[in-house]
């Protein structure tokens, strides 16, 4: 195999992988979410709150794709369920700030995630401080925008 062959080769490999390692975190949302009640997409609020921190619903709607009144539909759900908080903005009182109600997440969610987060800390054991700095570069360019 050339050079330019085998490169293509691992960058096909790599390119199949994350696209596994998605399919199967969307997968798995997607089950935890039926397990605790919640539809598919009312956990990936969650999981923009947990990224973006707390947000205004506006916010949540540019972030997500979703029109305001779906996302007043999900945030209904969400508080109904105890995983969100709806409070005023301390700096504006007409606003809405939306924040994880982390307790009942933990206590929710927990069991479903805390294996998984252990796996990943056990991979990543796998490699030293430079290979982990490659991969710690990878993944954070992947992730943006």
């Amino acid at each position: 195999m050339s050079n330019d062959a085998g490169r293509a080769r691992m960058e096909a490999d790599v390119l199949a992988a994350v696209v596994r390692m998605i399919a199967g975190a969307v997968l798995y949302s997607h089950e935890v979410a039926e397990k605790i009640g919640l539809g598919p997409s009312d956990t990936q609020f969650l999981t923009l709150l947990e990224v973006h921190g707390p947000l205004t619903p506006g916010r949540l709607a540019d972030l997500s794709g979703l029109r305001t009144g779906t996302v007043t539909g999900v945030l209904d759900r969400l508080e109904r369920a105890g995983y969100v908080r709806r409070e005023r903005s301390a700096e504006d009182r007409r606003k809405v700030i939306v924040s994880r109600a982390e307790e009942r997440i933990a206590a929710d969610m927990g069991a479903f995630y805390g294996s998984k987060g252990a796996g990943l800390m056990e991979l990543l054991g796998r490699y030293d401080d430079a290979e982990l700095a490659i991969v710690a570069d990878f993944a954070t360019r992947l992730a943006q925008p």
